[in-house]
């Protein structure tokens, strides 16, 4: 069956107010036990420690707010997004106000190639904000 491994148990030691912490913090995100919350953990440990290999597939999202009526960002937002097309699987466009515009840019490549892309929009005159978060593609989790 596909999912289905061999379950290894292990032992955690860790000081009880470190524990206290961890118990309290895995009631309030909803984790049924330990062990779901130790798992969520150990991949988020092994997807960020991927993007550093340059060389495995990533995905992401870019996510960012503009002022539309700024001269020209959306010819330069859709030209950078043009220059990249292999890289963006989607965008998302949001209209937040008379002013201002959210999008989502989900997007796929190398971690150094998915940053440029991030970079680039980010830095764009008149994009008020901008956020990159990566994550992986899960073939090797």
């Amino acid at each position: 069956m596909i999912g289905l491994e061999e379950i290894t148990r292990f032992g955690v030691s860790m000081e009880s107010k470190l524990l206290y912490q961890f118990d309290e913090l895995i009631k309030k995100k909803n984790y049924n036990n330990r062990s779901e919350a130790i798992r969520d953990l150990i991949r988020d440990f092994i997807v960020e420690n991927q993007w550093e290999a340059e060389d495995v597939e990533t995905m992401g999202t870019i996510t960012y707010v503009f002022n539309h009526e700024m001269r020209e960002i959306s010819d330069k937002l859709t030209d950078i997004q043009h220059k990249h097309y292999k890289n963006i699987i989607s965008t998302m466009h949001v209209h937040l106000d008379e002013h201002n515009c959210l999008e989502v840019m989900v997007v796929k490549g190398t971690s150094k190639e998915i940053i440029k892309i991030a970079d680039e929009i980010i830095s764009t005159k008149g994009v008020k904000h901008g956020k990159l978060a990566m994550t992986t593609t899960g073939e090797n989790l």
